[in-house]
């Protein structure tokens, strides 16, 4: 064992945008981070960033839909660390097409990424979990599981069906999983990120004007949420579903 901090998570999907944020964020908590991407020039950058707040971080160059690569990595960590205390669950591909434009193997992807992906990592992790004090996991969906994908979302429905699957995956766990591990879903609106930039630009304003809070978010606000379900103490919280897009979708 390399060192024992007194907190620790993995996030995937780190190098950028909603990831890169919750990692910042858990690492101003305190909180040693395993920072899990594809882009290995971005996710050095941002391994450096959580690392200058003086706690441990780990990059990882990885593919979320390798089930093995899960399994080795968590173990690893569990190895480095003793613990594993936090699981972000944010890894994604976005996916712009239609029904009828839509090709299996890009239909494949989505759901090797997406939902597989998430299964994965709460597999690889669990055990570890479950013989130590327990842990918290969050998956982070979307609000358009429910609605399905807006006019101007950055993709449509195979986006929509995996992010679907994610709750499901999610209040089924809590219940599996309980009472040592939390396991809660994030669902972000409309969120300002490079990989929604292009979408999102030609309907600024109309986007505003559509959210009570009046403004489009952005990944520290759904990272504002992901530190509250993965620190709050205590936390009666499990199965729960958290929509993060400023009152777009009131129930």
């Amino acid at each position: 064992m390399d060192q024992v901090p007194g907190k620790t998570a993995i996030v995937t999907g780190a190098a950028r945008g909603i990831g890169r944020a919750i990692s910042l964020v858990l690492a101003r908590h305190g909180f040693a981070v395993a920072v899990i991407d594809l882009l290995e020039e971005v996710l050095e950058n941002t391994s450096r960033e959580v690392a200058a707040l003086g706690v441990d971080c780990v990059p990882i160059v990885a593919d979320v839909s390798d089930y093995r690569g899960a399994h080795t990595h968590a173990a690893a960590l569990a190895g480095r660390w003793g613990r594993i205390d936090v699981l972000v669950n944010n890894a994604a591909v976005l996916q712009p097409k239609r029904i009828l434009e839509i090709t299996e193997a890009e239909w494949d992807l989505g759901v090797a990424v997406n939902l597989k992906g998430v299964f994965n990592w709460c597999q690889a992790v669990a055990p570890f979990m479950l013989k130590g004090e327990g842990g918290r996991i969050v998956n982070i969906s979307s609000v358009s599981a429910n609605t399905g994908p807006s006019p101007h979302a950055a993709s449509r429905f195979a986006y929509s069906a995996t992010k679907a699957g994610v709750l499901g995956l999610t209040r089924g766990l809590a219940r599996e999983l309980a009472p040592k591990i939390a396991v809660n879903a994030v669902c972000p609106g409309a969120i300002l990120t490079d990989r929604t930039r292009e979408s999102f630009a030609p309907h600024m304003q109309r986007l505003s004007d559509t959210i009570p809070l009046a403004r489009i978010g952005t990944p520290e606000d759904i990272a504002t949420v992901v530190a509250f379900l993965a620190t709050a103490e205590p936390l009666f919280m499990t199965g729960e579903v958290v929509d993060v897009d400023g009152g777009a979708c009131i129930n």
